[in-house]
Formats: structure tokens, C-alpha cells, sequence
């Protein structure tokens, strides 16, 4: 690597996200992903932007309506089950004393106390679900309008009476829905169901309102802050946390008593109780004279999080199940058409319903093989990338394969980078998975509910959270096969789970890991990020800068400069090409100070449209989580227009501020999904405590051509790489894997 002050560019980063109670940051965190949070976290990650321009309904709102039908199909699912413990069984000590008391409160008795009080295992028996097709999905509705303009009225008068300001009353009329001021009087901690709220706000707000009623004890209080703090655990990844762990976080929020509180949450239906076990049990201690019992983990989690990972769990499990034993199929000559890690992965799919492909951004042509493949032996064969850049990207490799009869080159070796067109058509295979779902891209649904296709390969698939996943599972049909291909090193979901790593740590279906290199100095570097190596490693054509700063100004001046002007004149990449990436939103050095700056040297203007003018590079969040870059072009009566991905997306004026920032400079996880020929990191001194190995990998990883990295972290930089690993996630899809997912065996 090579230093150059000429070539300089800045960024500081934003404050990390509140801490969780699972242990993780918020999602925002200093990676930006989530809706705002009571840590000033600012809004998801990693999104996706609308794709279906011939239909009237946007992308994002026709995906949002597909999650609401798929949830509703869940929850009816999980209705006909019984007991409240997805993992089945019989239950004992804590969880039996919450279920008894969530019984109690059915009943109209008094819930008894001892919950949360020395928790004993239990045994708990696994009884695996038989395999079923999933229900019919209709078409996706439209999104919900907004509240009525009386509702919106009604609520402010609320919140205005509480000391609360009126500017929030669209969002708590959205999301507590009609009778929304009558609620809040009735259960003033109902705020805290509104993003970015934060615990003593709502306390503050109780007060003005209820007077001498209002007390830290109050039951209302204890259970909206149960909810609230499970939020904030699913922002930080996490699909549910351990019962201790919620009840000291209560505590520190001075609920006096927090196993109360967590009961009353049971009984509303708030929340839900899970009992895993932690290992599984040999035979000899099945037959053991003293009936030695089980170790088993309590879990409290929220119910959308909880029905996702069921469900989940469920469809992976019919997928196995339900592959073919008799495959006409020629996949012998498919496998002999490639050579390498692609052939290795076409028999892989030949034998198994499910398998899993990981590898660097080269490996995607060891993907777009085995779509083509796939294609000649005359299956429906489709790829889902997570971003409209990645399914284009896609498109261009899955071209390249068809005219070179699907042989895989190594990157650097005519193998196309993503910029060439896309003849022949071949680009119809490469969908977005919120495409997908929607119905705006692909096959479409057959009249099962489920997806035209025999199969489905999943890209990125560490940004798969578990609801897309779960949805994903659910609407494949029965013999279709199922390809999750990823790096494994990038961050993961901006939504909770780590469903991808759960997976490969599941180890119960063929792994094929590719053995295509990334190409280049940048491919190299970031090589040995992934093994926990900062190399120095050597850049002729200085494919990789090193920017040293001293502080946060002389950082935001350098990416400036290194936008502007250095990597422009260097290496012919324009500004708009050209993403900066840096590790937070707030600080001197975050998203918003490099945004600022950028847009007064490369579009300046006086913000006329809600702070923003033509022209100017935007990131849009059509929902928490995923964000798509884009450009503004106009605004009138109906909002704010962009263009997103080559399609035209209009945000009303009420969701502008809360949906659209501007866009030259994103965190990791916004920029998770996006390859650019040029890429600046930014990372100032007070970034040092925010550095991850996923967070360093995933960004050096986004340029293709060129990456300048404006360092003011010293040693921080090679400490994280060596020794800070992803934050960990609590989840239940491992021991729901156990329960129900067989291993599989090879076909003959």
C-alpha cells in the first residue's frame, strides 16, 4: 500500500447506537442500519429501491404488503398449535411458572410471582413438524394510506397536552392506528412504540399526563418497556434475548419489579416464553435411572421474530423433504461443462434441496454458471440479489457465462465487471429478492402461493434477516432446490437474525466454498482482512491509498479532495462514482458532516425541496433496513422525486425527512449491497471503538478499481482486523434447525 497526501479524503464517525441488552449495538449503531433510535441511530441499512416501474405500486410498498400476508399466514399457523413454546415439550421451573401465569391471567386470576426466580431445566422432547406446502399468497395490496387528517389532529391535541411535540403525531397515528389519542390516554407509554421515543420521554409524557397515578411501579410502564427493550434487541440483530438478561435491563431502567413486568408482557401477548435446550441429549441420559434433566435456555422474544424463525425452520425443513428421488435431469454433463468450485457446485445441487456457497465477490461467476446450467437442462432457474447494483452486476456475469458456453473465468481473465450490457435477454434469470417477493420481478406465483421456479439462488445471503428468509422458505415449491450463496465475512443483516451463519454453523447440508480469488491489490487486501491479516500488499497503479489525518477536519477536507478532484484526475472514476464510506452518522466525521461538505463542493444549492435540490446523491429508506442510493429530480405537490436504480420513486412530503438523507457518504451496512469502481473510507480517531473485522471487510470490499482509506486510527485499524469479530446475535434458529431440519442424503 502506498501513501499519498495528495490523493485525500475525510470522514469522521457517527456515536454507535445504544447498547442492547444482548450485548450487541443498536442497528444503527455505528453502522447506520435501523430506524431511528433513543441513541439518535439513524435510519436501516443496506436497502433496496422500488423495481417494478410497469406497475403502479412500488416496489417497497407491494414487499412491505407481502411481509403483512405472510405474517398473517404465520400467525395462523402458529394458531393451531399448542402452548405458547415453539420448540415443543414439556415444561418446568421458569417457564413453567410463566406459562402458568400467563394461564392465570386468561382466566381472570391473579399471576403468581416467582417467575424469573432460580430457573430449572426441563426436558424437552423435539417432535419435528411433518413437511407442507405453504398456503396460497395473494397478490400483494396496496400500502396502507396515511392516517386521516382528524386523527393526526386528535393525537397532537394528546401529545401537545403531555408536553410532547405535535410533530410526532403522524408517526404515533400510523403506528398505534385509529383511536390513537384514546390509547394514549388509557397507556401513555404507548409512545414508546414509535421510533426514536426514548424510555425517560415517555416517562416524562406519562407524567404530564396521569399526575400523582403516574409511578415507576405502574404495570403499563413495566410492560411497554419490555417490548421496548426487545425492539431495541431486534435493531441490534438480535430474534430474542435470554430471560436474565431482560430482567437486568429492566432493572436498569428502575422497574422495580421486573419479573412482573415480564409476565404482564407474557399475558398481553406482548411477548412470547421459549424454552431451547442447549445441547442435545445422548440416549444413555434418555434412559438415566434419576431422570436427569435436559439444560435448557429461557428465551423471551417478540412474536413476528419468533413465527419468522418457526417458519423458517419449517421451510428449509420441506425443502429437503420434498426433493425428487428420481431427477431426469442431466446433471453429470452439467458438472462436466464447468471446471473448478463451479463444478463442484452444479453436483452439489444435483444431489441435495439446500446448499450452501461461499466466496468472495469473484465467486458470483460460480453462481451465474450454475444458473446457466440450470437453464440448459431446461429448469427454471433464477438468482435474487439484494440490491438493484447487484442484480445488474449479476445480469452482466450471468451473459458473460451464456455466450462462453458457461464456463467460469477467474476474475481478471475476461470475465466481465459488471459494466458491459446485457444481450440475449439472459438478465430476466437476475431478479432482487424484494422484487421477487413483490411479484414485480421473476417467475411469479403459481396458484399455490408459490414461486414458478425450480431453482433459487440466493445472493448476499448474509444480508438475508429472517423474516425475507422465512418468506423466501415458505414460497418455494416443493422440489425446487435452494442455492444461499455469500461471503461470509461481510456484516450481516440489517434486520434481526444471522440466518446465513446460522446455517453454515448448522452444518447439515454440502458447503462448497470457492476457490476463485478476488482479483488485484484491493482482492488481496481484503483477502487477509478476512483471515484477520492487515498486509501490506503491493499497488503499482495505487489501486490502494493510504490517507493519513490527524483530526476530524483535516478528514472531511482530504474525502473532499479525494472525490472532488484526486481519484477523479487519477484513475478517470467521476465523483458519482465514487462512494464514501464511514463508520457512523453523528460526529465530526460521520454520514452528515461528509454529506454537507460533499454537496457544497459537487452540487451546491440552497436545499429548497425539504433540504435538498436537483441533482443532489441520495440514499432512500423505503422501510428500516434497507436503503438504495439514488438522485434527486424534482418535487411538487405529491413529494420529493428520485430516481432510483433507473425508476422513478416519489416520497410523499410527511416521510421525506424520515426516508431520504443524502447519499455520498453511507455507512458499511448501507453500502453492504454496492460495488463502485472507486471507494474512500473514512476513519477518523474517534471511529477507533467502533471497528470491526466484518465492518473493515465490508467496506475496503466495496471498490472495484480504486480504494483510498483516510486513516487517523493508528494501530486501532490492524487491532480490529486481529482481534474484533462480529458482534454476536442471540437467536433460535440453531436449535430449531435440530429439531426439525433431517440431515440430508446424497441422491443417487
Amino acid at each position: 500500500m502506498s501513501t499519498e497526501p495528495e490523493t485525500t479524503q475525510d470522514g469522521e464517525p457517527g456515536a454507535p447506537g445504544a447498547e442492547t441488552p444482548g450485548g450487541g449495538d443498536t442497528g444503527a449503531g455505528a453502522d447506520g442500519g435501523s430506524t431511528a433510535t433513543a441513541e439518535g441511530a439513524e435510519s436501516p441499512e443496506g436497502v433496496e429501491s422500488p423495481e417494478g416501474a410497469a406497475k403502479q405500486l412500488s416496489e417497497a410498498a407491494a414487499e412491505l404488503a407481502a411481509q403483512r400476508l405472510e405474517r398473517e399466514r404465520i400467525a395462523r399457523r402458529k394458531a393451531e398449535k399448542q402452548g405458547p413454546v415453539a420448540a415443543g415439550g414439556k415444561l418446568s421451573g421458569t417457564a413453567a411458572d410463566l406459562l402458568a401465569a400467563v394461564r392465570a391471567v386468561e382466566n381472570g386470576e391473579k399471576p403468581a410471582t416467582t417467575a424469573f426466580r432460580a430457573p430449572e431445566p426441563a426436558p424437552r422432547a423435539a417432535v419435528p413438524e411433518p413437511a407442507r406446502r405453504p398456503a396460497p399468497v395473494p397478490a400483494p395490496a396496496a400500502a396502507p394510506s396515511a392516517p386521516a387528517p382528524e386523527t393526526v389532529g386528535t393525537v397532537s391535541a394528546v401529545l401537545v397536552e403531555g408536553g410532547a411535540p405535535d410533530t410526532l403525531a403522524p408517526q404515533v397515528a400510523e403506528v398505534l392506528g385509529e383511536g390513537a389519542d384514546e390509547r394514549l390516554r388509557e397507556d401513555p407509554w404507548q409512545l414508546l412504540r414509535v421510533p426514536g421515543v426514548r424510555p425517560e420521554q415517555a416517562d416524562g409524557f406519562a407524567r404530564a399526563l396521569l399526575g400523582a397515578e403516574c409511578g415507576p411501579d405502574d404495570e403499563r410502564r413495566g410492560r411497554a418497556l419490555t417490548v421496548w427493550l426487545l425492539d431495541q434487541a431486534a435493531i441490534a440483530g438480535h430474534t430474542a434475548l435470554d430471560a436474565p438478561a431482560l430482567t437486568a435491563a429492566l432493572a436498569q431502567r428502575s422497574v422495580p419489579d421486573p419479573d412482573a413486568a415480564v409476565q404482564s408482557a407474557l399475558a398481553e401477548g406482548e411477548a412470547l416464553l421459549f424454552q431451547d435446550a442447549l445441547e442435545p441429549a445422548a440416549p444413555a441420559q434418555e434412559d438415566d435411572e434419576e431422570g436427569e434433566e435436559r439444560p435448557v435456555r429461557v428465551l423471551v422474544g417478540l412474536e413476528r421474530y419468533a413465527l419468522a424463525e418457526e417458519s423458517l425452520a419449517d421451510g428449509l425443513a420441506r425443502v429437503v423433504n420434498s426433493l425428487p428421488k428420481e431427477d431426469t435431469a442431466d446433471w453429470p454433463s452439467a458438472a462436466a461443462s464447468a471446471s473448478g468450485s463451479a463444478a463442484e457446485l452444479i453436483r452439489a445441487v444435483a444431489g441435495h434441496g439446500i446448499v450452501l456457497h461461499t466466496g468472495g465477490e469473484a465467486s458470483r461467476a460460480e453462481a451465474a454458471a450454475l444458473v446457466v446450467a440450470a437453464g440448459r437442462l431446461g429448469l427454471r432457474a433464477y438468482a435474487a440479489a439484494h440490491t438493484p447494483d447487484g442484480r445488474r452486476r449479476f445480469a452482466a456475469l450471468l451473459a458473460h457465462a451464456e455466450s462462453s458456453g458457461g464456463e467460469v473465468r477467474e476474475a481478471g481473465e475476461g470475465a466481465p465487471g459488471g459494466e458491459e450490457g446485457v444481450p440475449g435477454g439472459t438478465d430476466r434469470a437476475a431478479v432482487t429478492v424484494a422484487g421477487l417477493l413483490a411479484g414485480a420481478e421473476g417467475p411469479g406465483r403459481d396458484a399455490e402461493g408459490t414461486f414458478s421456479l425450480d431453482l433459487l439462488v440466493v445472493l448476499d445471503a448474509p444480508q438475508l434477516d429472517v423474516e425475507t428468509a422465512a418468506m423466501l422458505a415458505e414460497s418455494l415449491p416443493d422440489g425446487a432446490r435452494l442455492v444461499l450463496s455469500g461471503d461470509p465475512g461481510v456484516l450481516w443483516s440489517a434486520g434481526p437474525g444471522r440466518v446465513f451463519a446460522d446455517l453454515l454453523a448448522a452444518r447439515v447440508w454440502p458447503q462448497v466454498a470457492s476457490r476463485t480469488p478476488d482479483p488485484g491489490p484491493i482482492g488481496e487486501l481484503v483477502s487477509g482482512i478476512g483471515i484477520g491479516e492487515l498486509n501490506q500488499v503491493e499497488a503499482p497503479g495505487k489501486e490502494v491509498v493510504i490517507v493519513p489525518v490527524r483530526d476530524a477536519g483535516e478528514a472531511v477536507h482530504r474525502t473532499v479532495q479525494l472525490v472532488a478532484d484526486s481519484v477523479p484526475r487519477a484513475f478517470g472514476i467521476p465523483a458519482e462514482q465514487t462512494q464514501v464510506i464511514t463508520p457512523g452518522h453523528g460526529g465530526a466525521a460521520g454520514t452528515r458532516a461528509l454529506n454537507v461538505a460533499l454537496k457544497e463542493r459537487l452540487n451546491p444549492g440552497p436545499g429548497r425541496f425539504g433540504g435538498f435540490d436537483p441533482g443532489d446523491r441520495i440514499a432512500y429508506s423505503p422501510e428500516p433496513g434497507r436503503t438504495v442510493p439514488g438522485l434527486v429530480v424534482r418535487a411538487d405537490a405529491d413529494g420529493l422525486h428520485l430516481e432510483c436504480a433507473g425508476a422513478p420513486v416519489v416520497v410523499p412530503k410527511d416521510r421525506v425527512e424520515r426516508s431520504v438523507r443524502l447519499g455520498w457518504a453511507l455507512t458499511a451496512h448501507q453500502a453492504v449491497g454496492l460495488r463502485l469502481p472507486a471507494a474512500v473510507v473514512v476513519l477518523p480517531g474517534d471511529a477507533a471503538q467502533a471497528l470491526t473485522r466484518p465492518w473493515i471487510y465490508t467496506a475496503f470490499g466495496r471498490a472495484e478499481r480504486h480504494l483510498s482509506v483516510v486513516h487517523g486510527v493508528d494501530q486501532a485499524l490492524a487491532r480490529a482486523v486481529a482481534e474484533v469479530p462480529q458482534k454476536p446475535r442471540t437467536t433460535r434458529l440453531p436449535a430449531l434447525l435440530k429439531a426439525q431440519v433431517p440431515i440430508p442424503t446424497p441422491a443417487n
